[in-house]
């Protein structure tokens, strides 16, 4: 199965990142993937943490989730949204969503971040609880490929990439991890991070980046990549917009997993 992490450095309108997003998508689909995950804030990085909410959708309708829906029917494609801002219990918060498409169009799984970032080393400072209200369970859903295999796949949002339990939990085959690491982190750990989690789940994993400088000031790290259970890199780009593509073997998933099998997937 041919999967696609699709890089972008979201700016402040709506429209312009979704016709963006649209542009890769379309990209994605042309090479043959049949998963294609966007990065996290995806459909905006706003001047300030509190334009999330003036974008935020109800579950199931507006503009983001529409647009999500008609791309992976019109492409034929399975569509990570890395994340959407829908509504949470109070009108100051949002949850920090993803929505999984099915070909058809369905929303077929819904992630809320659990694990929300907070970062200050004197010169940076973000604290996502001050927008966003948490999800508290672990989401995953099953792929039924092309190839005639069944991927259960598990869904993660950037800051979660901290807090190796979650994926254990999931016991999935393909881990999702649309992100927007910050420059300095990200350099200092986003590729030995990633390569952990596929390493201690024996699973592939495919990180969809935001990568570059944006137009609130914000830089991020980048490199969207894509990791097999071995831990190996199979493709990744460093910044700006980009589709980086690779294949997710059943056959290289049993293998590696006979070779260790006090993991115990007991999933392929």
């Amino acid at each position: 199965m041919h999967v696609a992490a699709l890089q972008m450095v979201s700016g402040i309108h709506v429209a312009a990142n979704l016709a963006v997003a649209r542009q890769l998508l379309e990209r994605a689909a042309a090479q043959g993937a049949e998963l294609a995950v966007l990065p996290e804030y995806f459909c905006v990085m706003g001047l300030k943490d509190t334009d999330k909410l003036e974008v935020q959708e109800a579950a199931g309708e507006g503009p983001i989730q529409d647009f999500l829906a008609r791309s992976a029917r019109e492409l034929g494609l399975w569509v990570v949204g890395g994340t959407v801002p829908l509504r949470a219990s109070d009108r100051r918060h949002v949850r920090n969503s993803s929505l999984v498409y099915a070909p058809s169009g369905q929303c077929v799984a819904r992630y809320d971040k659990i694990h929300l970032f907070r970062f200050d080393n004197g010169i940076e400072q973000y604290d996502e609880s001050r927008v966003i209200e948490c999800g508290a369970e672990p989401v995953t859903f099953e792929l039924p490929s092309a190839d005639g295999h069944n991927y259960r796949v598990g869904l993660s949002i950037c800051y979660d990439l901290r807090f190796p339990e979650l994926y254990r939990a999931m016991k999935a085959d393909v881990l999702l991890v649309p992100s927007a690491f910050t420059r300095t982190t990200g350099q200092a750990h986003w590729e030995a991070l990633l390569r952990a989690r596929a390493i201690e789940n024996l699973a592939y994993v495919v990180a969809a980046a935001q990568g570059g400088a944006h137009e609130n000031g914000r830089h991020t790290w980048g490199q969207s990549l894509v990791v097999d259970p071995w831990g190996e890199v199979l493709a990744q780009h460093a910044q700006n917009p980009a589709v980086v593509m690779a294949q997710v073997s059943a056959e290289r998933l049993r293998a590696v997993r006979l070779q260790l099998p006090a993991l115990n997937h007991g999933v392929l």
